[in-house]
């Protein structure tokens, strides 16, 4: 933990706002990207955690980067993809939580992702699957409930009764998260290029205008990129303390 941990109460106060904010996608029309989004930020903030990332099953059963909280990390999750290794890859096949405290000890069980993983910074790794019904593994036991809270009801609201009526849905909605990817990516990079910023600076000021907008992110994504909105539209969209 570093100097910035919360404290008991102030953990349990963010949590509950945590909870509260994915609970909405059981209600309310969302925009399951910026939920997924918000999941890994909360993570982040929530366990003190240097980084988070999340990946998706698209339809074809191959896994895809959706969400993460910094540019370092989705370069380490593509790389996990690239190599086919890593703790997200043997969470996902074996559907249990994959916990290492110590990356330089498993250099034998992930010989490209481990060092590669250890030479941008990273000390340990854990990754939790977003499942139902079914319970795994173990961080420390408190962490461990706050992670399986948050993805548990992320995955609640991703497979809400409305959206399960029938079975493909599900597929379909998972699938539109996927491809609203490829967009906001193409998005971030005509911001980021018209107002010389960084990757992270553009998603964050993409993500406040479609907010403060009451929008989808994957809709004001594709006007941007095909000229529906110009760029200082955006740009002058300061983000708020509010969006984290």
């Amino acid at each position: 933990m570093s100097d910035n941990a919360l404290s008991t109460t102030e953990r349990e106060s963010r949590l509950l706002r945590a909870l509260v904010q994915l609970a909405d996608t059981l209600v309310d029309d969302y925009d399951v990207v910026d939920v997924l989004h918000r999941l890994v930020e909360h993570c982040v903030h929530l366990l003190d955690a240097t980084a988070a990332g999340l990946m998706l099953s698209d339809q074809h059963g191959g896994l895809r980067v959706v969400a993460y909280s910094s540019a370092q990390t989705h370069m380490l999750e593509l790389f996990q993809l690239q190599a086919s290794e890593g703790p997200c890859m043997d969470c996902v096949h074996s559907g249990e939580a994959v916990l290492v405290a110590d990356l330089t000890t498993e250099v034998r069980r992930w010989p490209r992702f481990a060092p590669r993983a250890v030479e941008e910074g990273f000390a340990s790794v854990h990754a939790v699957p977003m499942r139902l019904r079914r319970e795994t593994g173990l961080l420390n036991d408190e962490d461990l409930l706050v992670v399986r809270a948050l993805a548990d009801t992320a995955t609640i609201g991703i497979l809400q009764e409305r959206a399960i009526r029938r079975g493909e849905v599900v597929t379909e909605q998972l699938q539109t998260a996927l491809n609203s990817r490829v967009v906001i990516e193409q998005a971030k990079g005509v911001l980021a290029f018209a107002g010389d910023i960084e990757m992270e600076q553009a998603f964050h000021t993409l993500r406040s205008y479609a907010r403060n907008g009451g929008r989808r992110l994957a809709d004001v994504a594709r006007e941007l990129v095909v000229g529906e909105l110009r760029p200082e539209d955006l740009l002058s969209v300061r983000r708020r303390p509010s969006d984290v």
